[in-house]
């Protein structure tokens, strides 16, 4: 017949041998760490199926969790998840969390996907992008007269991709529809936030002329 479970402090003399012994402090660890388990399972679950990144509200929202427990399941998962030890890699970008490839593995995937909201950008689309990026919200009007040639094509070209989408429209009847970069483009570039962009004195000789039409544009639209 089997003895009954006694219930000692943690800090209770010794038990004879073979005496079932329960410890609270010992149990209640184990269930605080398998819950902390289950939860960055189901992150790693979210993040699998997102289409963007999420933050840790919107984490804590869809797994019905605390936030702060959620920080500390994100700590276990980018422990599973890290480089060289995992072909997936979490990483905090565009504001939120999300998987990307490992860098060994970016190669075989990049072949298998192609990675369409980079591939064959034109050189006109790079521009717009640019634009966009450093001066956005604005407008196909806005861009014309920084690149001095029309922006159609280039502007649907990084809408269809997903790279730009629309933010309003200018001032006054008929104003122009006004654009900026999406969650889509800090992903792809790799950027947390648009505030990671490259410095404009940083990109080269031409940085003044950039900057000088940049400003013309944006007082013109605030005139």
């Amino acid at each position: 017949m089997d003895r009954p479970l006694r219930l000692i402090p943690a800090a209770s003399p010794e038990v004879a041998e073979g005496d079932p012994v329960f410890r609270p402090g010992v149990v209640g660890l184990a269930d605080d760490a398998s819950s902390l388990d289950r939860l960055a399972r189901t992150l790693e679950a979210l993040l699998v199926v997102a289409s963007a990144p999420l933050s840790v509200d919107e984490l804590a929202a869809a797994a019905d969790d605390d936030p702060e427990r959620v920080e500390d399941a994100l700590r276990l998962v980018a422990e599973r998840f890290a480089e060289e030890r995992s072909g997936i890699v979490l990483e905090h970008v565009a504001g939120g969390w999300a998987f990307r490839a490992g860098r060994e593995e970016a190669a075989a995937c990049a072949r298998l996907f192609e990675r369409p909201a980079q591939r064959n950008l034109s050189q006109a689309a790079l521009e717009t992008l640019a634009i966009v990026a450093y001066l956005g919200p604005c407008s196909r009007p806005d861009i014309a007269r920084i690149r001095g040639v029309a922006a159609e094509s280039a502007v649907a070209n990084l809408l269809e991709r997903g790279l730009i989408a629309e933010a309003g429209r200018d001032n006054g009847a008929g104003g122009a529809v006004r654009y900026r970069t999406t969650p889509l483009f800090e992903r792809v570039f790799g950027l947390e936030s648009l505030s990671e962009l490259p410095r404009l004195d940083d990109v080269g000789a031409d940085a003044a002329e950039i900057r000088d039409r940049l400003h013309a544009v944006a007082e013109k639209r605030s005139a």
